[in-house]
């Protein structure tokens, strides 16, 4: 009987790999021991036995493209990788997730995706005081409801929550009133007032996900 042909299950990229390269055909839990270079590379070769293949010349340590490949899927297992949630996160929404060995997390508020949610009890309360911008002017002002209150105000630009209710509110009114137009809550920008804002904004990425970050800490205390 013929030796059956081989050549007919490798596909034609193959051919162009390079003496030593790893097959990518190969799951990324194997290790190809004994593939070895025909021939020695000029270079840093890769520090795991029995691989002489050419180590990648921007890697950190001297590794070769496929042991660098299964490092890293190594290290994601440990550390988690953020991908899309399979569904959206019934806390805050957000579409964004990490994956871990033993399950998702929301990338935002960090809820365990899967895990039941009361719906009999009302949402808890989050009180924020907001900066809004509109074209040179700054309001200041509160709510418990952001998205519907914002929702009704003209603006250009959310710059920052932060977790308070009227009586931070009025501490903020009273260290701006300088800036202040009359006895409404918006105020003139000023480098005290842009400075504020700046350090209020700087704890937070996004002022939405510390908005969901509060709220889903809110439900966890709750129980």
């Amino acid at each position: 009987m013929p030796a059956p042909d081989s050549t007919a299950r490798v596909p034609p990229e193959r051919s162009s790999l390079a003496p030593g390269s790893p097959d990518p055909r190969r799951p990324a839990v194997e290790l190809p021991r004994g593939e070895r270079a025909s021939s020695h590379p000029s270079g840093p070769v890769c520090l795991v036995p029995d691989c002489a293949g050419a180590a990648e010349a921007d890697a950190p340590v001297a590794l070769c493209g496929w042991h660098a490949a299964v490092s890293a899927d190594w290290s994601s297992g440990a550390d988690g990788v953020t991908d899309l949630l399979p569904t959206p996160c019934r806390l805050c929404g957000s579409r964004l997730g990490v994956r871990w060995p033993s399950g998702w997390l929301c990338a935002v508020c960090e809820w365990r995706h899967g895990e039941p949610i009361d719906d009999e009890l009302p949402p808890p309360r989050i009180d924020v005081v907001y900066y809004l911008r509109f074209e040179d002017r700054i309001k200041i002002g509160t709510t418990a409801r952001p998205r519907q209150r914002l929702a009704a105000i003209w603006h250009d630009e959310l710059l920052a929550f932060e977790p308070g209710d009227r009586l931070l509110e009025r501490r903020r009114h009273e260290a701006f009133a300088a800036e202040r137009f009359g006895r409404t809550e918006w105020f003139r920008r000023s480098p005290a007032l842009d400075a504020h804002i700046a350090s209020v904004a700087a704890l937070h990425d996004d002022p939405w996900s510390a908005y969901a970050l509060w709220t889903s800490e809110a439900i966890a205390r709750r129980g």
